[in-house]
């Protein structure tokens, strides 16, 4: 793509329109336990040891919920597609861009007329901006992923985690001249202090229905029976173009899973959707199920 196509997206992006956060009942109850802890302490203070194994009990309980990557505990996570998405599902594929991966990805997706959703590291889009044009210029959707994809996201205070998504949400927007509506924390791991920084910034948490784990497993026919096993529409697919893993002969064991899976969707009459066209309430390209079916015989 020629990124002075970009030019007048670039010029005026727009802004992703912030939301006002509501605590779940989750981490309501967490601060009201934490309340009645102090104010139990204050009244009677020799009960302090019970007032501190309930804060104890309630901080492993925010961490629990923290580390389950589909947890709604913490506030609003897209699991599955709305129910207007009907037949719709949505591949997502994170941690890229890769400069030998992502290319061939983006022609597997091409020969089946597929739409997917990439959540990109800010870091690894500075350093290949071609690749993010490359797929907003083939119909895909570029969501934030954080900057750096820090492995210790989940340990981050209220402020460095706000500035380590927006820092994402700035570089993503300058290049794909549109700003991410979603986010997905690195390995799915977050804490409460994620939703807040999340609402003030517009972005919706997104996690998966499905995912092969194809970082670490050893064959591809793992991974695709994984993704395959229960296929259902409005599912959300989870594969990865950066941080891949590989077979015996080095191949990106994504590079064979694509192919059966799109040929499976195809056969089963399902289309591909991004995440935030189902958020917009878009239906997508109506001619998306036969041209895919035609690339079956």
């Amino acid at each position: 793509m020629n990124s002075a196509s970009l030019t007048p997206a670039r010029a005026m992006p727009l802004p992703a329109q912030a939301r006002r956060w509501k605590p779940s009942p989750f981490v309501c109850g967490a601060a009201a336990l934490h309340a009645g802890a102090l104010a139990a302490v204050v009244a009677q203070p020799h009960a302090w040891p019970w007032a501190a194994g309930s804060v104890a009990a309630s901080h492993i309980a925010l961490t629990v919920a923290g580390l389950w990557p589909r947890s709604a505990l913490l506030g609003p996570n897209w699991t599955r597609l709305p129910e207007r998405a009907g037949q719709r599902i949505a591949l997502t594929i994170d941690d890229g861009p890769d400069p030998e991966v992502t290319p061939r990805v983006l022609d597997w997706l091409d020969r089946f007329d597929a739409r997917a959703t990439f959540f990109c590291i800010g870091e690894r889009a500075q350093r290949y901006p071609h690749l993010i044009e490359a797929m907003v210029a083939r119909g895909h959707a570029v969501e934030n992923h954080s900057q750096r994809h820090r492995h210790t996201f989940s340990l981050l205070g209220p402020h460095a985690m706000k500035r380590e998504i927006e820092a994402a949400q700035r570089t993503l927007t300058d290049i794909a001249g549109t700003p991410p509506r979603f986010f997905r924390a690195p390995a799915g791991l977050r804490n409460p202090f994620l939703e807040p920084a999340l609402c003030g910034l517009g972005l919706h948490l997104a996690s998966w229905t499905r995912r092969g784990f194809d970082t670490r497993a050893q064959d591809a026919a793992t991974v695709t029976h994984r993704l395959l096993d229960g296929l259902a529409a409005r599912d959300i697919l989870l594969v990865h173009d950066g941080h891949a893993a590989r077979d015996a002969s080095g191949k990106p064991l994504v590079l064979d899973v694509l192919p059966p899976l799109l040929r499976c969707a195809a056969g089963r009459r399902l289309q591909w959707t991004t995440l935030r066209a189902c958020l917009d309430g878009e239906t997508g390209r109506p001619d998306s199920t036969a041209a895919q079916t035609e690339r079956l015989t």
